[in-house]
């Protein structure tokens, strides 16, 4: 039976990996930082779904901030695949906490690599890479050879760990992948997310819960996908005969005001009558198109998307809405 070790295992991306990675009959083991309050509801399902072999699933704690933690877990674990998924991983909070950030989604990356050099195990390796390093795009679509520019303190470490990872493979002939993973999203997608913000608020506004809803650049364009395709393809990657690295994308782009119109249109609502714009949403530098060319993973890896914008949106909206009816059925006193 093989092992995984997962960093970010409670966040969206991480969820979704660990289910699937379970349902191919891997063992799955997951750091979590250690916390007054539990950060564990991603993952609560599969604890709670009579179909997946939890006893397979287990929760240790460690930080990629520390070292020491890391070289223990590997140790003990001796996993087979490492998914590095582990991030302070919000753009616009990265420009107010940039040293956290460079701490946690830079070093944390050397860290964990240093501390699979010194174990003298042979994990295969996955770097969660992002396609905001390439920030004030140098060619459109965007691919693996496409020059980088990072337009945040967020993107600037991701490509630090981007070419420390291409580094350790060369220089000890580790098999680590990078992933140039463009925007992905899902109903577990974190609520200070600009997606997630809108889908949230659309469900609601609908309700009567919400009035307004406050955002930034509505103009921004960005490739959204489904997180559950693309955690598919970091499995894909680490089952390749050689390491290396890929863009996963669906190779079309989207503003932020096309999300606000599919997503308040699945309510009927307006949305002109309730977003007002807040230049605190802003960044203080701008990424203002993203697209990805994913043709090298097509060929190489047999990955292509499955799931649409319009059916993505339509899935948050959707999930979002339940939601809150639940929540409110549970809040209102019951009829006698």
């Amino acid at each position: 039976m093989k092992k995984a070790l997962i960093t970010g295992i409670t966040g969206q991306d991480g969820s979704y990996l660990s289910e699937f990675l379970l349902a191919k009959g891997y063992e799955v083991y997951g750091i979590i930082r250690r916390s007054s309050s539990f950060n564990t509801g991603r993952i609560e399902g599969i604890y709670e779904d009579p179909h997946v072999p939890h006893r397979r699933l287990h929760l240790v704690y460690g930080d990629l901030n520390d070292a020491s933690s890391l070289n223990h877990i590997l140790r003990t674990v001796q996993p087979d695949e490492i998914y590095n998924l582990g991030a302070q991983s919000h753009v616009r909070v990265s420009f107010d906490i940039p040293e956290y950030t460079g701490e946690v989604t830079g070093l944390g990356t050397i860290r964990l690599l240093e501390a699979i050099r010194e174990s003298g195990l042979r994990p295969k390796f996955y770097q969660a890479s992002s396609s905001e390093m390439f920030g004030k795009v140098l060619e459109v679509p965007q691919r693996e050879t496409t020059p980088f520019y990072p337009r945040s303190p967020y993107g600037a470490a991701k490509v630090y760990s981007y070419w420390i990872t291409v580094n350790y493979r060369e220089a000890y002939n580790l098999f680590a992948c990078n992933g140039i993973l463009f925007n992905h999203e899902s109903p577990r997608r974190g609520e200070t997310f600009v997606t997630r913000k809108i889908t949230k608020a659309a469900a609601r506004i609908k309700l009567g819960i919400q009035h307004d809803l406050f955002l930034g650049n509505l103009e921004a364009k960005r490739d959204w996908g489904f997180a559950g395709d693309y955690i598919q393809a970091m499995w894909m990657m680490l089952q390749a005969k050689s390491p290396d690295d890929y863009v996963i994308a669906t190779g079309e782009t989207h503003t932020v005001r096309e999300m606000l119109e599919l997503a308040f249109d699945r309510v009927s609502v307006d949305w002109k009558k309730h977003v007002k714009i807040d230049e605190k949403y802003y960044r203080p530098t701008e990424v203002d198109l993203l697209i990805g060319d994913a043709g090298k993973a097509k060929r190489e890896l047999g990955w292509e998307p499955k799931v649409g914008f319009d059916e993505l949106v339509a899935m948050m909206v959707d999930a979002d809405l339940a939601a809150e009816k639940e929540r409110l059925e549970g809040v209102r006193p019951r009829k006698q």
